[in-house]
């Protein structure tokens, strides 16, 4: 898109310092990727197993956190959708998300687009105007109260058939106008997108915006799929794209944006460390990446934790944590006047950040 009337972030005195603590949290952002099943606290898990009757296999909240050491993601998947069975009513997700949203306010996140996976409950017999009925309301009542601007995603899961991915894209149709896109997550070995690519089709002719999970643990390929196949708008993860420079060229040219998610990559063993994380390369090479928290909850931390981490692990300087911020606006699925009021906020609390701390 068109970047017309916004001041270069090269150009913002003061950009070229380290962003500090203080900075990052106080910058604003958006997030691109989220699932709100990822970001049920350890309390909150807790306390709908006991308003719902649920026992769970955990003596208190320490045994909880206690559990989340994961060594790939289909070890964290486990407890994923373990923890989703304390979510039964209406209520219980609205609970959820709202939860969600304080943390929004609280790490300056102005724009959201936030993922659910309805057949994660339909699947255990929950119906599909519940869990968005609740996720929609708490939504509502945060853009109420304080302006909170949302977009709401919806993800099949890849390792059931293609013929349920489509029973749940009818099932979305009544909600057509609250559902912005379609997107495919959970277990990506052995699901390459090209399973999905009726579900996909179907989707685009309906109008839905498209982004899939690819190239976390799977090849570069299952992007190439996602991007030639299934016709995405954008990749969630992909940081797997290092390994095809092909690829890496082609995100470049047509500007695909990557949702990254730092935190999780390392908690899921797809790097050692944080040191040793990409992202920072991929910005450099003139690549969209976004930060993004994943599953919050689940692997060590919000958005602005991941902010936080990658300023520890690479000297962040203010003026990439305003490019990384800039992206994320930039690669979200609102309209462009929407995203330049966005542009402008950013680029007068850069400068207004610095004025203050000369």
């Amino acid at each position: 898109m068109t970047t017309d009337n916004f001041t270069p972030i090269a150009e913002i005195p003061g950009t070229q310092q380290p962003a500090s603590h203080e900075f990052l949290r106080a910058m604003p952002k958006a997030e691109l990727h989220l699932h709100i099943d990822g970001a049920l606290s350890p309390q909150l898990m807790f306390d709908l197993a006991a308003r719902n009757k649920i026992l769970l296999p955990y003596q208190d909240v320490a045994e909880i956190e206690k559990a989340y050491q994961f060594s790939d993601l289909q070890s964290f998947l486990d407890l994923y959708y373990q923890g989703a069975g304390v979510l039964q009513t209406e209520q219980d997700f609205y609970d959820l998300t709202w939860d969600y949203c304080e943390h929004c306010r609280a790490d300056n996140i102005l724009h959201t687009e936030i993922s659910f996976d309805p057949q994660t409950h339909t699947e255990r017999g929950i119906d599909f105007d519940i869990v968005i009925k609740g996720t929609l309301r708490a939504l509502d009542d945060a853009k109420a109260e304080w302006g909170l601007s949302y977009a709401l995603m919806l993800n099949m899961l890849r390792h059931l058939s293609a013929e349920k991915a489509m029973q749940t894209l009818q099932q979305a149709l009544p909600w057509r106008d609250r559902i912005c896109s379609i997107g495919l997550d959970s277990s990506e070995l052995d699901h390459p997108p090209v399973k999905f690519e009726k579900v996909f089709a179907k989707a685009k002719e309906y109008g839905f915006k498209l982004v899939a999970h690819a190239g976390e643990e799977g090849p570069p390929e299952y992007i190439w799929q996602a991007l030639n196949i299934l016709k995405v708008d954008r990749i969630d993860h992909g940081v797997r794209a290092d390994e095809d420079p092909a690829l890496l060229d082609y995100l470049v040219k047509q500007q695909i944006a990557l949702t990254v998610c730092p935190l999780s990559n390392v908690r899921l063993c797809v790097y050692e460390h944080m040191q040793q994380h990409n992202i920072m390369t991929l910005l450099e090479k003139g690549i969209k990446v976004t930060v993004n928290s994943d599953d919050p909850t689940y692997f060590g931390g919000y958005l602005n934790d991941n902010f936080v981490a990658l300023a520890e692990a690479f000297e962040l300087t203010q003026a990439q944590a305003l490019r990384l911020a800039f992206n994320s606006f930039d690669a979200s699925f609102i309209s462009d006047s929407e995203k330049h009021l966005f542009f402008k906020k950013l680029a007068d609390f850069a400068t207004q950040f610095n004025a203050q701390t000369d």
